[in-house]
């Protein structure tokens, strides 16, 4: 089998690909496109927490367009660069930081939900997916409603891959859309530092911390723009990708989704299952400077390596059953919004959003069914949908 996350077989149903490479090539290497791929839950594992040989600072994707000139992101920086400018961004996104949102994200589902129930039926995506993390997560930051309007838009089209006989490139359309939202989120940071307030803009702009050696660092203008554009994208993609997966299995699989029905108390592991099942983000790219040798194969120095984390996630020798949904399985490890140094800052905004999402959905709409207009966005790492049309069961 030939692998690639911008075939568009790969792109339906990746699945396939992923129990091959596991069983057949656990290091696989891509020649055309230029990367290899770790497939097994262990390799992933390991590959993660070995920030020495596996390095981000090369970039996440495989076209490359985290790494353009001009772009500073967290998620591709080593350390000790890595370290401080997380710390000083992880503050605001604890877990017991992010539970303070929960009656707000509560009361955005709730009107999302009642907005629609008369209908009968919904887009997931459009209709709440989408517009509910967008609304809190610019709430939290901090950015004004008449500047929200084209977040998704722009964030959609640099996200969607471009490939030319099984290449990736970055499109310049990508490229337009990154410097249209960086310009919005650098206007924002501007006020907000010529005018405080009380949002996370301002308090980044106003930290400091202190690393290891004793120095102490404050973000500037630039990087805060830096951070809060990635804050934006992350964290409104990431929810509603999930949350329109989870839709998916919970209408696959009608019986565990009906135990969440009878037991509510069962739905932040059905999120956790959801992001094993089908998770949002299906890979992370790393860089090695250096020959590393797995299962008798060398990857040679200055090469490509996404984890894929997709795969790894479903691995039968992690998990039983990999393949079906079950909201009692009981899961120790997850490597869906990453592991070690670069786990998902917002990861717990997005487990909470998806929580809430399914306890105000379920109780009002207990069933549903798949209808026709599914439209899956076309990324070659971020794997969920644009449009999601759902019928409610009467």
């Amino acid at each position: 089998m030939h692998y690639s996350p911008y075939d568009p077989d790969v792109q339906h149903n990746p699945f396939p690909y992923y129990r091959w490479m596991r069983d057949e090539a656990p290091v696989y290497h891509n020649d055309e496109v230029g990367f290899w791929a770790l497939t097994r839950f262990d390799d992933v594992i390991s590959a993660s927490m070995d920030a020495n040989r596996f390095v981000s600072g090369m970039g996440m994707t495989i076209e490359g367009l985290d790494v353009a000139e001009g772009n500073d992101i967290l998620i591709n920086k080593d350390d000790p660069a890595h370290n401080w400018h997380r710390r000083l961004v992880s503050r605001v996104f604890t877990p017991m930081a992010v539970a303070g949102q929960a009656d707000t994200i509560r009361q955005i589902a709730r009107r999302m939900i009642e907005r629609v129930r008369g209908e009968g039926r919904m887009d997931v995506i459009q209709d709440l997916a989408l517009a509910l993390p967008v609304e809190v997560i610019c709430e939290m930051l901090g950015i004004p409603a008449s500047k929200r309007g084209g977040i998704h838009q722009c964030s959609s089209r640099m996200l969607t891959m471009a490939a030319d006989d099984g290449r990736p490139f970055v499109s310049d359309d990508a490229r337009d859309a990154q410097l249209t939202l960086g310009m919005t989120m650098y206007e924002i940071v501007a006020e907000r530092a010529a005018a405080p307030a009380d949002d996370i803009i301002s308090l980044l702009l106003a930290s400091e911390v202190t690393d290891d050696g004793g120095d102490t660092w404050s973000l500037t203008t630039e990087q805060v723009t830096s951070r809060v554009t990635e804050l934006v994208i992350a964290g409104h993609e990431t929810t509603a990708k999930l949350i329109g997966n989870m839709v998916v299995a919970l209408a696959w699989f009608p019986d565990e989704r009906a135990k969440l029905v009878a037991d509510p108390s069962l739905i932040p592991r059905a999120v956790e299952e959801g992001l094993r099942w089908d998770g949002p983000s299906h890979y992370q790219g790393r860089w090695v400077h250096e020959p590393v040798t797995l299962h008798d194969v060398t990857i040679p120095a200055e090469s490509r390596v996404i984890l894929v984390t997709g795969a790894a996630s479903h691995d039968d020798r992690e998990f039983e059953h990999p393949e079906l949904f079950s909201v009692e399985r009981e899961i120790t490890r997850n490597v869906a919004l990453g592991w070690g140094a670069h786990l998902c800052i917002g990861q717990a905004l997005a487990r909470l959003e998806a929580r809430v999402v399914f306890e105000e959905l379920l109780a009002v709409v207990p069933e549903w069914e798949l209808a026709d207009g599914a439209v899956r966005a076309g990324s070659g790492q971020v794997r969920g949908h644009e449009h999601l049309p759902i019928e409610f069961a009467v």
